[in-house]
């Protein structure tokens, strides 16, 4: 089996990552502003093809973006040009536009490729596109109490890490979910919401310049494919 690595990166100057970039087994989404020796790295880590971009004229990637290896969710508000650009390189992924006064998808929906739970007040519309561009079985429901499921949980096709907060019988159906094991942890030094300082799949993980020690020993432990 593939070691699988949990590399440090700032972006933009910036701890927080999980903002500036959304990755899958099959891509990279990255703005434009990486600097080419980061691209290697993420290359290197995440073991897939990285696309430059903005989403609705914006850095904010992670934010705006969600997906799986099937696909990605775009907002409304994304750019012809942007949807033309990743089509371009990724020209096998579906591409959905979600019609929806909920833009911020990355913060509203987590995936891997067996699942996804998305934010509990989206339209039914929007849940139907997500599920036929994803391909995989959609749930409405919180995490932790929280709506915004997509900042509190980063999920592979190999394991999870989950908001602190998550209790035992909701981490355990969330496994049951996404049929991966889930641990609670923090990234970039205590910070709760997961994915604002991590982004992941099933290869390899990087993670905010401020994550500590302890907090990439339990990354590796949670994503790495080591829990049972």
């Amino acid at each position: 089996m593939p070691k699988f690595e949990v590399a440090k990166m700032n972006i933009l100057g910036n701890s927080n990552v999980g903002v500036y970039m959304h990755a899958s087994d099959a891509y990279a989404l990255v703005v434009d502003d990486v600097t080419n020796k980061d691209v290697r790295l993420i290359q290197d880590v995440l073991n897939v093809e990285v696309v430059h971009t903005t989403i609705s004229g914006t850095r904010l990637i992670g934010v705006m973006a969600a997906g799986n290896s099937n696909g990605i969710l775009l907002p409304s508000t994304a750019l012809e040009e942007e949807i033309k650009q990743i089509k371009k390189h990724l020209s096998d992924i579906n591409i959905g536009i979600i019609q929806s006064r909920n833009n911020a998808l990355g913060n509203l929906i987590v995936a891997n490729d067996r699942a996804a739970i998305i934010y509990p007040h989206f339209e039914d519309d929007a849940l139907r596109t997500i599920r036929d561009v994803l391909g995989v079985e959609v749930i409405k429901r919180s995490i932790a109490g929280i709506p915004t499921v997509g900042s509190v949980l980063v999920v592979t096709n190999k394991g999870g890490l989950v908001h602190p907060d998550a209790e035992e019988e909701e981490i355990k159906a969330l496994s049951e979910i996404f049929k991966v094991p889930i641990l609670t942890g923090t990234v970039n030094f205590g910070v709760s919401f997961v994915r604002i300082g991590l982004v992941a799949n099933s290869h390899g993980a990087i993670v905010g310049e401020e994550t500590q020690g302890p907090e990439i020993a339990r990354i590796h432990m949670a994503l790495g494919g080591e829990v049972e």
